[in-house]
């Protein structure tokens, strides 16, 4: 977990959070509660520190940037990684972290061309490149678009109960993404933007802890502000592509 000093900050918000012992985080949010829907906060990352403790498929394809102050992780090409079975091209998972139930909130920016799978993905119960979720959110949905698809060592499939008609990026915006995971009814449930109604819900039990990721299918994008409350696997594997 990563926090900002409050030193960083100037005039009164200095004394404020010296006084206080509050911290901030990229874009000048809060620190985020202790708990959220009784899971305690396991991860916080806001890359101000770069990608220490990251794993990626390609790490070509990913950097750091700044933008108007703030340190986003950027995938700013296609990685050059084929993998196992048909499935992402572009991912980077948390090392050494593993989680069974959870919620997750990020910030994502996609930055590619407008098309039909004009996308960005979030990676869950990973347990190697064959064997895992993704959330594949798009601009229209079809059958390997806009979903939330399972890698089981065979090309993705799409396991979504219920899921939109697809998902507007729009263009140089951030969006708040939030992941649901319940693995004692196998629920998984997908928020953007709008925390009350998911865009799609899934219900399998394929892989009940794994690891966590964000990246594309073949797209660009930009992460930042990754919170996530969960119950933490003890002894969580180490990634790779190899």
């Amino acid at each position: 977990m990563r926090w900002c000093n409050g030193w960083v900050l100037i005039g009164i918000a200095v004394l404020v959070l010296a006084v206080s012992g509050c911290t901030t985080v990229g874009g000048g949010m809060a620190r985020p509660p202790k708990t959220l829907n009784g899971l305690p906060l396991v991860f916080h990352e806001e890359f101000e520190d770069g990608v220490e403790g990251w794993v990626m498929s390609d790490p070509g394809a990913w950097q750091t940037v700044v933008e108007d102050g703030n340190t986003v992780l950027s995938l700013f090409q296609k990685s050059d990684y084929g993998p196992p079975f048909r499935s992402p091209h572009s991912v980077a998972l948390i090392d050494n972290f593993e989680v069974s139930d959870f919620v997750l909130e990020a910030r994502l920016k996609q930055t590619g061309r407008d098309y039909g799978h004009r996308d960005m993905c979030i990676f869950l119960g990973f347990n190697n490149p064959s064997h895992y979720y993704y959330v594949h959110i798009a601009t229209k949905a079809d059958p390997h678009a806009n979903s939330i698809f399972l890698v089981d060592g065979a090309a993705r499939v799409s396991i979504a109960k219920e899921r939109t008609d697809g998902t507007d990026w729009g263009r140089e915006m951030y969006h708040t993404v939030r992941i649901e995971r319940d693995t004692s009814t196998g629920r998984i449930a997908v928020y953007f933007d709008d925390m009350t109604t998911p865009i799609m819900v899934a219900e399998d039990k394929t892989f009940l802890t794994g690891g966590i990721g964000f990246g594309s299918f073949d797209d660009t994008g930009q992460v930042d502000d990754v919170v996530i409350y969960g119950k933490a696997v003890a002894n969580p594997s180490h990634w790779s592509f190899d």
